[in-house]
C-alpha cells in the first residue's frame, strides 16, 4: 500500500494504467471472439440445414403456405411462427394435410426427424419465433411437481382436454385431442405456440417451471392403472352411470320384446 501511495502521483502512473487497461480489454475481446472460429462450422452447417429445409418446403408445403411462406387462401403465413410450431405440427404428423378445412389430427409423421429439423430451421430463419425443443431439454422428471401440475392443468386445460387429459369436444365440430402418449417436447411446444383452437400460454401466464409440472402430471396420469376396469375416458361416474343405464335398460327392453314375441 505504501508503494502504491508513493508512486500513484508519478507522471508515468496514468499512462501505465491506461496501457494496462487497454491490454486487459484486448485480452478479454480476443477470448470473447475466439468462439466464432469454432462456430464457423456450425454456421455453415446451419446454412446447409436451412437450404435443405427450404427445398423440402418448396416441394411439400408451398402449394398451401405460398412460395415465400406468406400464406394463402387455405393456409396461414408461417413468418414468425418459429421452429417450435413447425416441430409440433410436422413432428406430430398434423402437417402436411390434404384438407385444410378439417381439424389437423395427430398421425404418423410424413417426414423423419432430420427433415423436420430442416423445415423448422428454414421457417425459423424467416423471422424470430419460439424455438423448438428436444425431450432431453425438457427436464420435467427432475424439475416438475406432480401436485402443482395437476392444479395447473385443472385450472388451465381441463375445460377442453377434460380433467384426465383424455380430450373432449369443442364447438363447431372441433375437439381437444387426448394428451396420452404425446411426447413431452410436443406438449411444451403446444403450450408456447397455441396450435389451432388452443390459446398461447406465454411464460408470463404459465412459467417454464409450471409447464414442466403440467407435463409431469400428464405423464403421471398416463401411467396411472385402471383399477376399476375400463377407464371410459376417466370422466367419472356420469359416464359410467350412462353406460350402465344405456346397456342395462337396452338389454331389459330387448328381453321384454323377445318374450312378447315368443308368447305370441
Amino acid at each position: 500500500m505504501k508503494f502504491l501511495s508513493r508512486y500513484r502521483r508519478h507522471r508515468f502512473a496514468a499512462p501505465l494504467l491506461l496501457m494496462a487497461a487497454l491490454a486487459a480489454l484486448g485480452f478479454t475481446y480476443s477470448v470473447a471472439t475466439a468462439a466464432p472460429a469454432n462456430n464457423s462450422m456450425s454456421a455453415s452447417a446451419k446454412s446447409t440445414l436451412i437450404a435443405e429445409g427450404q427445398t423440402i418446403f418448396l416441394k411439400g408445403c408451398s402449394s398451401c403456405h405460398g412460395l415465400n411462406s406468406e400464406g394463402g387462401a387455405v393456409a396461414p403465413s408461417l413468418i414468425g411462427v418459429g421452429a417450435a410450431s413447425v416441430d409440433f405440427q410436422v413432428g406430430t404428423g398434423r402437417m402436411p394435410m390434404q384438407d385444410m378445412s378439417q381439424q389437423a389430427m395427430r398421425k404418423a409423421p410424413l417426414y423423419n426427424e432430420e427433415e423436420v429439423a430442416a423445415l423448422a430451421a428454414y421457417v425459423a430463419s424467416l423471422a424470430p419465433g419460439p424455438a423448438s425443443l428436444t425431450n432431453e431439454e425438457i427436464t420435467w422428471e427432475r424439475d416438475g411437481n406432480t401436485a402443482d401440475g395437476g392444479e395447473l392443468f385443472r385450472n388451465n386445460c381441463a375445460m377442453c382436454h377434460n380433467f384426465a387429459g383424455q380430450g373432449g369436444a369443442l364447438t363447431q365440430g372441433k375437439y381437444a385431442p387426448t394428451l396420452m402418449g404425446v411426447e413431452p417436447k410436443h406438449i411444451y411446444e403446444a403450450l408456447i405456440t397455441g396450435p389451432q383452437a388452443m390459446p398461447v400460454f406465454s411464460d408470463k401466464v404459465v412459467t417454464p417451471q409450471e409447464k414442466l409440472s403440467i407435463i409431469k402430471w400428464i405423464k403421471a396420469a398416463e401411467s396411472e392403472p385402471n383399477l376399476g376396469g375400463a377407464a371410459l375416458g376417466r370422466v367419472g361416474p356420469v359416464t359410467e352411470g350412462l353406460l350402465i343405464w344405456t346397456v342395462g335398460i337396452g338389454l331389459l327392453i330387448g328381453i321384454a320384446v323377445w318374450l312378447t314375441a315368443k308368447a305370441r
